[in-house]
């Protein structure tokens, strides 16, 4: 082989290593400021979620550079290097999840009792299952102009409900884009709702907390039809859809919820409005200003409103067991977020528990449903959903 062309090849093979070393970085740091949050969020969500699939790169990168003459050379030596360090940073979040799957399952029966997930939290054969066949649903609507998409439990009834809530920076209208999630909740044992509610630019707080309960009261009506245990509620959501989930069912009291599960939520209002970036856009409008329209003004301006959006304040003696699931690297709601509630619920003895994903970042588990991120959670959910409802699936 020509040394020109040894030269070319070496230098291409160090700029791949180069590139795979720095996608890797991102399970072990957050992704940086400058980027547009779609583009942190994406980067983040498959190289954690779906770099499994792409280990066999860095290991071909490492063979080709020894391969290749003069294998002592500077750039071979840095491109495997380079390669070894990808890989390392590429297997991480599957070796971290194993790690956590190790103590999940006491911490979570030490939380909220005994469960029932039926499956271990972590395995690497899941990684590559296909998806079982699809469960099927109907949509329909649980109020003037708001529509739902409704799940039968597969194998039981009547069934705990659960309510799910799409997350999308209180702009999302996307009650269907989580359907694996939901699919997987109906076939182990759970009806569920997946709801759409008031959103911006038009809708102000409480508004989307209205709808949440206008959802319940329509779900209790036709629980029979529906094939529903209208005693046994739990509602989900993710993002903003979390926050609204959380603030509905601290607010309401209501002994009929019988938990709530919050994916990476917005948990104190007047925190995130002082933390919030301001080179992040959702439809035109950066993180304060969205806060602004949905609550009525800045913290100082609308204080009420702030405070009865937030978990933070919301929590009491009297809040449901609260399941939180956040990553460590999100950059777009703090982990000090989930944090913060989970420490006020521990002082006020409510069962809770937080589930901090070590490589993830915000929206982790929407990227690839049986990734290690989608693993763990949905076995935090499972075992969560089996205790407090206290049936098994």
């Amino acid at each position: 082989m020509r040394p020109r062309v040894v030269s070319v090849l070496r230098w291409l093979l160090l700029t791949i290593a180069i590139v795979l070393l720095v996608a890797g970085l991102f399970t072990a740091f957050p992704a940086p400021a400058g980027l547009n949050w779609e583009y942190r969020v994406l980067i983040a969500g498959v190289v954690g979620e779906k770099g499994y699939r792409f280990l066999v790169l860095p290991i071909l990168l490492a063979i080709a550079g020894l391969a290749l003459p003069d294998r002592s050379s500077r750039v071979s030596i840095a491109t495997f290097g380079c390669a070894v360090a990808a890989l390392t940073l590429g297997c991480k979040p599957m070796l971290q999840a194993w790690a956590l799957g190790q103590v999940l399952p006491e911490r979570l029966a030490s939380s909220f009792g005994p469960g029932d997930a039926q499956r271990a939290p972590f395995s690497f054969r899941t990684l590559y299952a296909p998806l079982p066949p699809p469960v099927p649903s109907f949509d329909g609507t649980y109020r003037a102009g708001r529509g739902l998409e409704f799940l039968r439990a597969v194998g039981r009834s009547p069934a705990p409900c659960v309510i799910s809530l799409h997350g999308g920076g209180w702009f999302g209208k996307g009650f269907h884009d989580r359907r694996p999630f939901n699919q997987w909740l109906a076939r182990h044992g759970y009806a569920v709702a997946a709801i759409a509610y008031s959103v911006l630019p038009d809708a102000r707080w409480p508004e989307p907390r209205d709808d949440v309960m206008a959802a319940i009261t329509m779900l209790r009506a036709h629980a029979t039809e529906l094939g529903i245990d209208p005693s046994q509620i739990i509602l989900l959501g993710r993002s903003a859809g979390a926050q609204l989930a959380l603030a509905t069912a601290f607010a309401a009291h209501d002994p009929g919820i019988k938990g709530v599960i919050a994916f990476y939520p917005p948990t104190d209002l007047r925190a995130l409005w002082q933390s919030a970036p301001a080179n992040d856009r959702i439809n035109g409008y950066t993180a304060r200003q969205i806060l602004e329209l949905m609550f009525g003004g800045t913290p100082d301006k609308a204080p009420a409103s702030y405070d009865s959006g937030s978990a933070l304040v919301l929590a009491d003696r009297q809040s449901p067991p609260t399941l939180l699931i956040h990553g460590a690297l999100d950059s777009l709601v703090p982990l000090a977020q989930s944090d913060e509630l989970a420490a006020k619920l521990t002082l006020l003895h409510r069962p809770n528990e937080l589930v901090v994903i070590p490589w993830a970042s915000h929206g982790f588990d929407t990227v690839n449903f049986d990734g290690p991120g989608g693993q763990i959670s949905t076995y935090a959910v499972a075992q969560f959903l089996s205790a407090v409802t206290r049936q098994r699936p």
